[in-house]
């Protein structure tokens, strides 16, 4: 292994990492990468964690995987795998949920460093809090398709993965998927949903009960059950004998440019279609749909009857079960207008398929190597994040990074102590339990949350507290407008003051609370709004609760290397019972949540000599030329000097100008060097491409 090898590393860092025990979260594209690189490099000591098994959607490029692997622990294949590479190293692997309160604080000060590989928002926010609190450097990493990046977090040091808002999973109202739907994403959702009424788990009724002959009300499922699942009588009742029903509820569609409209009764008869030569990228006729449903019920029904407790859990990579998924769904949005979609993009919607390219996982995982010898050698200053782009920049280059360390965000709500979160709700109907479920386990994070109020328990984590205030609205425990409470996690170590904002629920409004992260996007929302501000009785109190909108997240210094500056709102509408979440990849990264960097503005246009001659040059804004820009502004440029005609930067690149000549006296066209004004021009163009065309993308 290299670390074995004399003159590849210095012996100090041999000796690091022999010593190192590391912990890499995630055996999937990444982090299979990742466990190669490290056993090849010579750790000795290493834990891998996931709670997947392997798919056949995951061989074409998580390459410790066979086909003799599908069905297996993804940690405990790469261990087995790896170590074909080399038998000396020590691999745990753990197949489970790293949210466990198993994997605590003692679990976590085991390792030197943890390498995060995961796929999800939920799990890569407790690992985040999991490390500060233990003070351990945490590497995170994403890729999504040609792009990905790698970032460097370690309290007190750098952001954490918390310090700016990340994109939130798309939601979708239950309404709108059972009655209303608009777009072929509401019905793949429909679609996922009757598989689960008729051969899974419940958890929505999209189709309606049925009577049977002896005028008992029986639901979907049963009904199909009495019935033996007959293809054709299913189809009737589902795309038939419940769009009527709908139609027959005028009310729905009153005022709105979408109703259903019932199929030809004459499908009902029509003959088998073939379908199974269509390619996957191609778009299915209605019946050819048809067909589809009609071949794929009984052999499900044959899976379900086999199966335990009779309950099936929907696989994108089962034939049968997607085929359902396809035809259901096209042939719902042939009763509401909406286009068809392909049975591959109907596959990639359902099955939250995010596009990953191999060479991507391989090169962030090289990257994530060498962020972790530095770190074990204590350089962080050289950790800054590190961005994959899919097309290289203006120096060739496809591998970008930040110009220094990211500093923390002085409000972030997760790694700073000043942070705040308002939360807007109708205090008279919000319960505790909605408040423990949505709020701080959905919305937060949170695994085992406490909260006090003036030092009062009102929710426990301590299964022997017996405190049975769940069905107690917020107003019936003591809250009011403007009261503050703590909700903490010892798990994580996290603690948090939230603010409670009174707003009554409307009668057509389906959310039900509102979360802004910090004060500030809090007064930037209540502009468009006339609702009572919760601050107005209390001390202003600038430092402790507001983000000036002109910096930064993290504080607006000038390493911030073109971070995206502009203060946006940042707050999200949750609704609820009947209010479904579903992450959707839509084109780009669940939320897939991306981060736009942005320089400083430079104008896109060519420079014309006029302008030059009537406006003041800042140095800044000349490709970063060492000018002086009071000393530029003081100056008058005279247009007749120029030569009393009308001259584009191209004209004047062909006169010379001495460079010392600009910053310290009037400008004269002929003075200007051919050689200088083109690399000035050149720098600009460089700096305009680095805005338009390379913007870096954070992963989640």
């Amino acid at each position: 292994m290299a670390a074995t090898i004399a003159g590849v590393f210095q012996p100090e860092v041999q000796n690091l990492i022999k010593e190192s025990k590391v912990l890499l979260v995630g055996a999937g594209g990444i982090g299979c990468e990742v466990l190669k690189n490290l056993v090849l490099i010579g750790f000795s000591e290493l834990d891998v964690i996931d709670m997947d098994t392997i798919e056949v959607s995951n061989l074409n490029r998580q390459f410790l995987f066979s086909k003799e692997s599908v069905g297996k622990a993804k940690s405990h294949v790469a261990k087995n795998s790896v170590l074909k590479f080399n038998p000396n190293v020590n691999i745990t692997s753990h197949l489970g949920d790293i949210m466990d309160t198993k994997y605590d604080m003692p679990f976590f000060n085991k390792f030197k460093l943890v390498i995060n590989a995961l796929d999800n928002k939920k799990a890569r926010s407790h690992v985040n809090r999991m490390c500060l609190s233990c003070k351990i450097p945490l590497i995170e990493s994403g890729t999504m398709g040609y792009n990905g990046q790698v970032e460097f977090i370690k309290k007190g040091v750098s952001m954490c993965y918390e310090c700016n808002p990340r994109s939130e999973p798309k939601t979708y109202p239950m309404c709108t998927i059972r009655n209303t739907p608009k777009e072929a994403i509401h019905c793949i959702i429909w679609a996922k949903f009757l598989f689960n009424q008729l051969f899974g788990e419940i958890d929505e009724e999209v189709s309606m009960d049925e009577r049977n002959d002896e005028s008992e009300i029986l639901s979907a499922r049963n009904w199909a059950i009495q019935n033996d699942y007959n293809p054709k009588k299913l189809f009737k009742k589902i795309f038939y004998d419940d769009i009527t029903y709908l139609l027959n509820m005028e009310h729905l569609y009153a005022g709105k440019n979408i109703k259903p409209v019932l199929l030809d009764e004459s499908l009902l008869d029509q003959e088998h279609i073939r379908y199974s030569h269509v390619p996957d990228s191609e778009m299915l006729t209605l019946e050819q749909n048809i067909s589809m449903f009609w071949d794929c019920i009984t052999p499900i029904k044959e899976k379900w009857e086999k199966s335990t407790n009779k309950c099936l859990v929907w696989d994108k990579d089962d034939d049968l079960m997607m085929n359902f998924v396809v035809s259901c769904s096209n042939l719902r949005s042939a009763i509401f207008n909406i286009p068809f979609k392909t049975h591959f993009d109907i596959k990639s919607m359902a099955g939250n398929i995010i596009p990953a390219i191999a060479t991507a996982n391989a090169m962030i995982a090289g990257q994530i190597v060498i962020h972790a010898l530095r770190i074990l050698r204590g350089k962080f200053e050289k950790c800054q994040n590190v961005f994959l782009r899919s097309m290289p920049n203006h120096k060739g280059g496809v591998l970008v990074k930040d110009k220094c360390i990211q500093p923390p965000n002085p409000k972030c709500n997760v790694c700073s102590s000043d942070g705040e979160i308002i939360l807007i709700s109708d205090l008279n109907n919000f319960t505790l339990r909605q408040l423990e479920e949505l709020v701080l386990k959905k919305k937060l994070n949170m695994v085992a949350p406490d909260v006090t109020m003036i030092d009062r328990v009102i929710i426990s984590s301590d299964e022997d507290d017996e405190l049975n205030m769940y069905d107690k609205t917020l107003a019936e425990v003591g809250m009011k407008h403007g009261s503050i409470f703590i909700a903490e996690d010892d798990i994580q170590n996290y603690k948090v003051r939230i603010m409670v904002h009174d707003k009554e629920k409307s009668g057509k409004e389906e959310n039900v609370f509102e979360i802004i992260n910090n004060t500030n996007d809090f007064h930037t929302a209540n502009e468009h709004t006339n609702l009572p501000n919760p601050y107005e009785n209390i001390e202003n109190d600038e430092d402790d609760c507001v983000i000036e909108k002109a910096a930064s997240p993290a504080g607006g210094t000038a390493c911030d290397n073109n971070r995206d500056t502009r203060g946006e709102v940042n707050h999200v509408m949750v609704g609820k019972e009947d209010f479904v979440y579903i992450e959707v990849i839509e084109g780009v990264a669940e939320d897939i949540g991306i981060d736009e960097k942005t320089t400083e503005k430079i104008s896109n246009e060519e420079v014309d000599a006029e302008e030059i001659s009537n406006e003041e040059v800042d140095a800044e804004e000349i490709s970063n030329e060492e000018v002086d820009a009071e000393e530029i502004s003081k100056e008058e440029v005279d247009a007749e000097e120029i030569g009393n005609e009308e001259v584009d930067a191209e004209e004047i690149g062909n006169e010379e100008v001495d460079a010392e000549e600009i910053s310290n006296e009037e400008v004269d066209a002929e003075e200007i060097s051919n050689e200088e004004i083109l690399a000035i021009k050149r720098k600009a163009d460089e700096a305009v491409e680095d805005i338009n065309d390379a913007k870096k993308s954070r992963i989640d």
